[in-house]
């Protein structure tokens, strides 16, 4: 499934260290096969209609929308400020 990065997306990701980085790459990999991946562990995001959470690690988190066949990268950050703003 193709991927966009929205701006924000962007600019966090580029603030992340290199090692988390790397993970979230590996994370797009799996999303861009199967966004249900079990690696994922992608479910709703309770009170953002329409916006999914998955995982980076046990601390990372991102978030994203299926529109259509498309899918968009909101946010990725550590849980707690990557679901302040999904």
């Amino acid at each position: 499934m193709p991927i966009r990065f929205t701006e924000r997306f962007a600019k966090q990701y580029e603030r992340l260290p290199a090692t988390i980085q790397g993970k979230v790459d590996k994370a797009l990999g799996f999303l861009e096969v199967d966004f249900r991946h079990p690696g994922l562990r992608s479910h709703p995001v309770e009170g953002a209609k329409g916006v999914f959470e998955a995982y980076v690690d046990a601390k990372y988190r991102m978030t994203f929308e299926r529109r259509g066949d498309l899918l968009v990268m909101r946010n990725v950050d550590n849980h707690d400020e990557c679901l302040k703003s999904p």
